[in-house]
């Protein structure tokens, strides 16, 4: 369903460099080569992706265990050690631990972009063009967004559309979640993890592994949290706030079974149950942020801190979920694999929301979404070592919304007034299916040509009611989507320390529904499709203690899905595609340092977006006259917005991190690390008003722990934020939505 507006929030848990959690190297990896029992993909992916000399970096996400050094594609490999050096718990900091990566949260939802490409629209009709994964499953698409990372392998992100070899299309890339896997013959091994900070933040989270049998291996792991608010929130008339002020309050829990009766065939089931109680999402008008009222010399008498704000309606923001995985792998004697991967999900998402953010108004949201979702994929994939290789892969996905009665749905000025109240109920399935496949060639040794396509079709239905403002509006709606996508590719292995490749390919976005606002049943709008030409350099120097990538991208981007006030009444707002082609390019490049005990890490982004042509009517601003989206007439109001930026999309990103392993005797190591990630600033919307909060500042985000080791016990001291920048990590509706203030504690980690 749509709901513009209102999907909206912002983790003040886990946005940036967060140490209230650690992602843990998965143990698995070192236990199991010390052990010499097998290794799952994801287990050697995660030991692999270490940035050692003479270790190469392994990417699976393509359904092949491929050294991404001499892959064609630009991704980035993290495994568990990598998340907690550079403080990622969340998807929310990946944004500042590698580049091109953006992400605009709003608690229950977000906007995740690679390369400007991804989710430009907050509500749920409109799905992403960044695929997440868990082990192997495609996840949730609108909600269930602040999942932590716990007991992780690896995190691989691939940059540009992908669908040729995975499970589900996308256009600006996919994130590929591994927890860490069980070990048969792996004995009894993992790790505990407690931390306490500031906000009277305690967290724990561990893992252990359980031998069964000889063919058979479970794994246990959990993650806890409590913080208290980030937020001084006062009431009306100055008086005290009663409501959630944002203490989060989370648990989660993963149980894991592997069997392999066979040295063909392997079987491997994943269950998590999760509560994650975010307190509240708190925000504060846009207004607020300003010293000085826009266009005039006058102070602002209103400007506020972003953690000091108004509020008066009740707050809450709570997800709880269950997904299970069941992945099964056969492998032919003449080395031939048989795949199959099943997802399934279900949860419950409630929230609450003050919509003007302030103590005297009355705006109000609430809404208890149920959103189930069942995928399958079936995988045929040749063995690794041939001339001739290939994949074919077959894909489905079921997914639908349920806006729970009676009208548990509402956006309310004053909550329980009917002719102000707008409420929904009902469903909104979703369907995907696709066949696609992959052919690999070697012209030469060194010499490597990849052809793959894919035909997806996908359906979504409204079925709801809806009644605005008193008046009954029943909807009953489809759309389809339907499109071919493909793939060439040509890698050129120059000698052992260079790699070139290129490649051309295209992806894909189904589209959507309009709900009605009273002027009828609204048109749908239409798919996106993003045609991406790519080429980049691999190489390693001074005996692989160097490994670099740069690459340089273009895309041409078509129908970009966008909101607009409606042509007529322009109060209201209207899914519509630009009708023109949005260009957005630019280049990469990232640098992987070890020397000795020490180690540096470095990447970059350069990003250029020009919209094409059409004329659209801010909602947010008077509009006496009607504008066509294709035809305009250009007015004050009628705003022509061809070369406008796409919306998050800043121009410039870098991240960068540094440790040193100071070593002693009988093992001891003090290793002391500092990250850096820089964000440029950004547009929240196409109409690029600053004075209505449009422009998001820059994000430059200071991190740095001093961690020693003795035996198996680990110590660190972290703080993030550094410098306590206040920044605006989301706009929506008007309001602002900060990212986390400074933060610093201690975490105590035992392995066994």
């Amino acid at each position: 369903m749509k709901a513009r507006a209102i999907r909206f929030g912002v983790s003040a848990f886990a946005l940036v460099w967060c140490g209230s959690a650690v992602a843990q190297t998965a143990p698995s990896s070192t236990d199991s080569a010390q052990s010499g029992a097998p290794q799952t993909d994801t287990t050697a992916a995660a030991e692999s992706s270490q940035s050692d000399p003479g270790h190469d970096i392994v990417v699976t996400a393509l359904r092949r265990n491929e050294n991404l050094m001499t892959t064609p594609v630009a991704a980035s490999v993290l495994s568990g050690a990598d998340l907690a050096n550079k403080g990622v718990v969340a998807v929310d900091a990946l944004q500042f631990a590698m580049p091109s990566v953006v992400v605009n949260n709003f608690g229950q939802g977000l906007e995740f972009n690679i390369r400007g490409i991804g989710k430009g629209e907050h509500n749920t009709q409109t799905t992403t063009g960044v695929i997440t994964y868990r082990d192997g499953a495609p996840t949730f698409p609108g909600y269930f967004q602040e999942e932590p990372y716990f007991d992780i392998a690896d995190v691989q992100v691939l940059r540009g559309p992908q669908g040729t070899v995975v499970g589900q299309n996308s256009t600006g890339g996919a994130v590929f979640v591994n927890t860490a896997d069980p070990i048969v013959g792996g004995g009894y091994h993992g790790y505990f993890n407690a931390n306490y900070g500031n906000y009277n933040d305690l967290g724990g989270q561990g893992a252990v592994n359980i031998p069964i049998s000889d063919t058979l291996a479970a794994r246990a792991a959990f993650y806890g949290e409590r913080r208290d608010s980030f937020y001084t929130i006062t009431g009306p008339n100055g008086g005290a706030y009663n409501g959630n002020k944002g203490d989060v309050r989370e648990i989660a829990g993963r149980f894991s079974l592997l069997w392999k009766p066979t040295a063909n065939l392997s079987v491997l089931s994943k269950t998590d149950i999760d509560y994650l109680d975010m307190g509240a999402y708190p925000a504060d008008p846009y207004t607020d942020r300003f010293a000085v009222l826009p266009g005039t010399t006058t102070p602002n008498p209103n400007a506020r801190d972003l953690f000091n704000i108004t509020a008066n309606s009740p707050q809450g923001a709570r997800d709880k979920f269950v997904r299970s995985i069941l992945r099964i792998d056969y492998q032919f004697d003449s080395g031939l694999k048989l795949r199959s991967v099943s997802g399934f999900s279900n949860g419950n998402t409630q929230y609450m929301a003050d919509l003007d953010g302030t103590a005297t108004g009355n705006s109000y949201f609430f809404d208890s979404v149920t959103e189930t979702q069942f995928s399958q994929e079936f995988n045929l994939i040749s063995p690794d070592d041939r001339r001739l290789t290939y994949l074919a892969g077959v894909f489905g996905l079921w997914n639908s919304y349920f806006f729970l009665s009676p009208y548990q749905f509402v956006i309310g000025a004053p909550l329980g007034a009917p002719k102000t109240e707008y409420r929904l109920q009902g469903r909104n399935p979703e369907r995907s299916l696709a066949v696609y496949g992959q052919v690999g060639f070697k012209i030469t040794p060194t010499l490597k040509l990849e052809l793959g396509g894919r035909y997806t079709a996908s359906r979504s239905t409204n079925t709801v009611d809806i009644l605005q403002y008193g008046v009954y509006l029943p909807d009953q709606q489809t759309v389809t989507s339907n499109n071919f996508s493909y793939k060439a590719s040509l890698g050129w292995q120059v000698d052992r320390n260079n790699y070139l490749y290129g490649f051309v390919a295209t992806g894909f976005k189904p589209g959507g529904l309009n709900t009605p606002v009273g002027l009828g049943i609204p048109a749908p709008f239409g798919s996106e499709r993003v045609q991406s030409y790519e080429a980049g350099w691999k190489a390693n120097f001074a005996g692989g203690h160097i490994r670099t990538t740069v690459d340089g991208f273009y895309n041409d981007f078509k129908g970009f899905q966008v909101i607009i006030g409606y042509p007529t009444i322009p109060v209201f707002g209207i899914e519509v595609n630009v009708p023109n082609s949005t260009k957005i390019y630019g280049a990469e490049a990232d640098a992987d340092v070890k020397f000795g005990h020490f180690s540096f890490d470095f990447g970059v982004n350069v990003l250029h977006s020009s919209l094409g042509q059409f004329f659209a009517t801010d909602s947010r601003l008077p509009a006496p006259t009607a504008c066509s989206i294709a035809a305009g007439p250009a007015s004050a109001s009628c705003i022509d917005l061809k070369g406008r930026e796409q919306t998050y999309a800043p121009n410039f990103t870098i991240n960068a991190g540094a440790q040193y392993d100071f070593e002693f005797g009988n093992g001891d190591k003090l290793t002391p690390r500092v990250n850096f990630g820089h964000i440029a600033p950004q547009w929240a919307t196409l109409f690029e008003n600053p004075q209505l909060g449009d422009r998001l500042g820059e994000r430059n985000i200071l991190a740095a722990q001093l961690a020693f080791t003795h035996g198996s016990f680990t110590v660190t001291g972290y703080a993030t934020n550094l410098t306590n920048q206040h920044y605006v990590a989301a706009l929506n509706s008007s309001l602002d939505f900060a990212g986390p203030p400074r933060q610093y504690g201690v975490k105590i980690l035992k392995t066994f």
